[in-house]
């Protein structure tokens, strides 16, 4: 990947943050009304740098994000969280409420076709702290030793909603358990992706793993808990990350595809909202052509008494 800034000709920069994932995008002002070559160039950036970050957005409010997001595509709600009151698609994550996602993940992996892209904008952030960071499931990949690609390519993996949100997270107060139990978890859904998918626009291979990976389907949980540690750890490498420090009215955008994130919770008590809207993504397929479905949730118990006999 290229470190050098380009200037493009529809006049925005794009300056890469990190060496494998990430750019700062300069000299545009986001918006519902961006020209189609315009809209095109920032899409061809977002697939190669896969997170696309863009400072002082402050003309954005909800409606027109919504109206922005349509761009790349359909916005959708998510599944079981309600959306903010007197919009269609922003979700809001507030830590008046709850709203921390310190711990790995692609979002909403949990249904077959899961967004695209996802488009977050910062509204209050903390003094210090609270930053993001993102990285490249497709980099992870390529970077994968052979013999661990060729097992990869072969596995598939359960994705749930009603995951152990207490271990997976730190510092977990008990009202934003209650609230992950009884509204995140309120549908509980399980869906079956190849760990190993093809991009359906740039034929990448990337790994669909993180925090709603329940078990690798056909090992029992041992084997799946030592597997999946491997491959996570991996994706999750420094040299695969970027991190990015927010202030207020940003506005960042990542190929949902093609990464995972994490966000940091080192702010103890002070407040901080971002405002997401998703935009709809399709089935993936495995490297041999299968697709990912969601499957009953019976089903995983005869896979654990299959496995373990």
């Amino acid at each position: 990947m290229s470190n050098q800034t380009n200037t493009n000709e529809v006049g925005f920069e794009v300056i890469p943050v990190a060496g494998r994932i990430g750019a700062e995008v300069r000299g545009i002002r986001l918006s519902a009304e961006l020209l189609p070559q315009t809209t095109q160039a920032l899409r061809a950036a977002l697939l190669k740098h896969k997170v696309l970050f863009f400072r002082k957005q402050d003309h954005l409010d909800d409606a027109s994000q919504e109206a922005f997001a349509h761009l790349f595509g359909d916005p959708v709600a998510h599944p079981t969280v309600p959306v903010r009151e007197q919009t269609d698609f922003v979700l809001e994550l507030n830590t008046d409420h709850g709203g921390k996602a310190d711990s790995w993940h692609t979002d909403v992996t949990f249904v077959d076709a899961y967004p695209a892209f996802s488009i977050l904008r910062s509204v209050i952030v903390p003094a210090a702290g609270g930053d993001t960071v993102w990285a490249n499931t497709a980099v992870a990949y390529e970077t994968l030793p052979k013999e661990l690609r060729d097992l990869a390519d072969r596995l598939w993996a359960l994705h749930t909603n009603d995951y152990d949100y207490a271990g997976r997270h730190n510092q977990i107060k008990p009202d934003a358990l209650r609230r992950h139990q009884e509204v995140f978890a309120s549908t509980v859904y399980e869906t079956e992706h190849p760990v190993v998918r093809v991009h359906p626009e740039t034929g990448e291979r990337t790994l669909v793993l993180g925090h709603f990976v329940k078990k690798l389907v056909g090992l029992n949980s041992a084997d799946s808990a030592r597997l999946l540690s491997v491959l996570q750890d991996h994706i999750t490498k420094l040299e695969n990350t970027v991190r990015w420090r927010w202030e207020a009215s940003d506005v960042v955008i990542w190929d949902n595809r093609a990464t995972q994130h994490y966000a940091i919770n080192d702010y103890g008590d002070q407040h901080r909202i971002v405002r997401r809207v998703t935009v709809a993504g399709d089935v993936p397929v495995s490297i041999d052509g299968r697709k990912s479905f969601t499957r009953h949730p019976a089903q995983d118990v005869q896979d654990e008494q299959e496995a373990s006999a």
